[in-house]
Formats: C-alpha cells, structure tokens, sequence
C-alpha cells in the first residue's frame, strides 16, 4: 500500500486555483521532492495530506485512509516539520519535547527525547527556551518534535533552509539514514536544487497549483535540456510553463 496517493487534487480560493488536478504517489522507503516557486501550491498540498485543509474536488489518501475523516488515526503513524512553524517561546526544550511526547504516547520518552536531542546536536540546550535559539537551532528541534513518534510518514518543509552547509549536511545524512533503516516515506520541499538532487528519489514540479514535470532528477532535467534542477527550476519560473511535462 502506498503511503500517499492524490488523484486530480485540486484547490480553490475564490476561483483561484491554489492547487489543480494533483496526482501523485508515495511509496515506503521513498523521498518525494515536492518541488516550485513560493506559491506554487506545495503547502496547500502538504495541509490537505494533513487534514488542515479540505480539498474542493479529487481524492487523497494517507496510510489508506481520509486525511479529513480519519485524522486521529493517521495523525498517529505521520509527523511533520515546518520551517515556519512557531513552538512555544516561553517554554524549554525539554518541556516543549515532553509536552509532544506525551501527545503522540511515545514509550520511553525521556530516553526517546535524550537520543534525538543528541542526534541532531542540541542536548546542550536542553533547558534553554525555545524562544531564546537560533533559527538553526529552531530548525534542529523542530526535527526532533518529527521523529518522537517513529513516523511511517514524515512531511518535510524546507526541513534545512536556516542550518548553516555544515549541519545542512549533517541533516541530510540523518535522514537518508533513517529513510534506509526504517524505510519510512518522506515528502520533501526545499529550494534548494543541489540538495534535492542529492536526497530525493523522485520529484514533482509544481507552478501555479499544476504539474509541470515528474520523475526522478536525471529525468527531469533530460526533459528540459538542462544541466541540473535549477536550470531547470529557472526554466520553469521565467518560461511561466503550466503545461504539464513528463520525461
């Protein structure tokens, strides 16, 4: 069973395609780049996988089931971090992760907790606010809040986007990592190609709510006579392309 399937997802805001007829699918073990310009529709996307939004018209299933109607269920098995997302200012890591713990019932959490926090390098803050960290180290314990509870399926948003090239690094090891010994699925943003081209094992573009391209990097960019993904991202923002290709 596939982890996520859309069939002809679509979006609307007043007549405004924010996402039109979305298909895809993502398997076990796989890393999805879910690819395109701010505005493209990706997080639309990632928020209907989340039960956040409802669709106005195709099908979506996540882990099997309706993303709106079986929520709790999914809720339990998936998790996400967004680079975006605010946590608790006023409260310490060591809370904010003990909070999340208890939410998603992870067993052991303190010895759960004390290894992610080491894994991703922040132990030494511990009893620091989050209000008072870096936007790096936002970053770090936002992948930490993703992991508590062993996902099948993890939503990524530009999960590397404030990390210096160093822990950038170092976070992508962690996650191909984990992808290869728990062979969980991950849908992944970011703009940034090179990192794409490393991480993902396919990808979709997206501009303007449609699809533009799909399949694995070399494919891509072979449609589009490039040299790499940000040719080829390049192409597909100036040319304003919103004719679907594929490889």
């Amino acid at each position: 069973m596939s982890l996520v399937v859309t069939k002809n997802l679509s979006k609307n805001y007043n007549g405004v395609h924010a996402l039109e007829n979305l298909s895809l699918t993502l398997e076990r073990g796989e890393i999805l780049g879910l690819l395109g310009p701010n505005g493209a529709g990706k997080t639309t996307a990632i928020h209907i996988l989340l039960g956040l939004l409802k669709p106005t018209s195709g099908e979506v299933e996540v882990l099997g089931m309706s993303p709106l109607k079986d929520r709790h269920k999914i809720s339990e098995r998936i998790n996400f971090s967004f680079f975006y997302t605010n946590l608790t200012s006023n409260l310490k890591i060591k809370e904010t992760l003990n909070i999340y713990a208890k939410l998603y019932g992870v067993k052991n959490a303190a010895e759960k907790v004390g290894s992610l926090l080491e894994l991703f390098q922040i132990s030494h803050l511990r009893d620091r606010a989050v209000g008072a960290l870096s936007s790096g180290e936002k970053t770090r314990l936002n992948l930490v809040k993703s992991l508590l509870n062993d996902p099948e399926l993890l939503l990524l948003d530009e999960p590397t986007a404030s990390l210096d090239p160093e822990m950038a690094d170092n976070v992508r090891k962690i996650l191909k990592k984990i992808q290869n010994e728990r062979h969980i699925g991950m849908l992944y943003t970011s703009h940034n190609m090179p990192e794409v081209e490393e991480i993902c094992d396919r990808i979709i573009f997206i501009n303007k709510g449609k699809t533009i391209a799909q399949g694995t990097a070399a494919e891509v960019t072979k449609t589009f006579e490039s040299k790499n993904l940000e040719q080829v991202f390049i192409k597909i923002v100036r040319g304003n392309l919103v004719s679907e290709a594929r490889p």
